[in-house]
C-alpha cells in the first residue's frame, strides 16, 4: 500500500500528527508539502489504490485558504483518502467539512476524518506538548480502525454555509535581535516577509507563526497585549484536556 502525506504544517503540529498516523501505515510515505511557497502543485497526482493523508490546521474553525488552493491543484483519481484537521484545544468548528468538500474537488474518495490536538501555535500554554505519548497511542489505534473498518460513507462533522472566517490579528515583527540571515523570509508559506526589512505584509500574512518558529535567534515577536487578551479570551474553551476524535 502507498501512503501519500498531503500537510499544511506551518510550526510542526498538524505534521506531527500526520507523521503518527502515517508512518503505523508505512515506512515509505511519500509527503507533499503545502507550505512550500514554491512549489508547482498542478504536477501532484494519486494513484487509485493510494491511501492518502490530508492533514491541515484549523485557524479559528476555518482552513487556511492558501492551504486549500494549493490542494485543489491535486488530482486525487479516486484515491482512498483520510481528512485530518489539528486545532489547539479550543474547536475545530467547520475546519472538517470544509477540507472535505476541497478533497472531494480533488477527485479523492473520503473514508475517514480525525479531529486531533496539538499544541497551540500562538498561546502555547494551551495544549502544551501534544501529542504526547496518549494522543499517539490513540492515532495509533484511529489508523488501525480505518484500515479495518472504513466503508467510505464517512458523515463529516461542521456546517455549510461554513462559519464566517476570521481576520488576521496577530502580525510577527522582527526585533532588535535580528540578524537578517532571512530564514524567515525563505519559510514563510505565503511570502509574506521582505527580504530587506524582513517586516511582514499584513494582507498577505496569515499568522501562522512560521517565521517565530524558524527564527534561531528568536527575534520574532507579535504583540503580547494582544497575545495575553486572545489567551483570555479562549482560556473557558481550553480549560478541559479534549481527546482526538474518529469519524468513520
Amino acid at each position: 500500500m502507498n501512503v501519500v502525506e498531503i500537510i499544511f504544517s506551518p510550526t510542526g503540529g498538524t505534521k506531527k500528527v500526520a507523521r503518527i498516523i502515517g508512518e503505523h501505515w508505512s515506512n515509505d510515505a511519500k509527503m507533499i508539502d503545502l507550505s512550500d511557497a514554491k512549489a508547482d502543485f498542478t504536477k501532484y497526482e494519486t494513484d487509485k489504490g493510494d491511501m492518502v493523508l490530508i492533514a491541515m490546521p484549523s485557524f479559528g474553525g476555518r482552513v487556511p485558504a492558501i492551504a486549500l488552493e494549493r490542494l485543489k491543484q491535486i488530482r486525487g483519481n479516486g484515491a482512498k483518502c483520510t481528512l485530518v484537521c489539528v486545532y489547539g484545544n479550543r474547536a475545530y468548528e467547520d475546519t472538517l467539512v470544509e477540507m472535505e468538500d476541497a478533497a472531494k474537488h480533488c477527485g479523492f474518495q473520503i473514508i475517514a476524518a480525525i479531529a486531533a490536538v496539538a499544541e497551540h501555535s500562538i498561546i502555547p500554554q494551551y495544549a502544551t506538548n501534544r501529542p504526547d505519548a496518549a494522543d499517539k497511542k490513540q492515532l495509533q489505534s484511529f489508523a488501525d480502525q480505518i484500515l479495518n473498518n472504513a466503508k467510505g460513507n464517512v458523515a463529516v462533522p461542521g456546517n455549510r454555509p461554513y462559519k464566517k472566517a476570521g481576520g488576521v490579528g496577530l502580525v510577527p515583527k522582527p526585533d532588535k535581535g535580528c540578524v537578517k540571515c532571512g530564514i524567515c523570509a525563505r519559510k514563510c508559506p505565503v511570502e509574506a516577509i521582505d527580504t530587506r526589512s524582513f517586516k511582514a505584509d499584513s494582507k498577505k500574512c496569515i499568522s501562522c507563526m512560521r517565521c517565530m518558529k524558524q527564527c534561531p535567534e528568536n527575534a520574532r515577536q507579535v504583540n503580547g497585549a494582544m497575545v495575553s487578551v486572545a489567551a483570555l479570551a479562549i482560556k473557558k474553551a481550553c480549560s478541559v484536556r479534549k481527546e482526538n476524535e474518529l469519524f468513520v
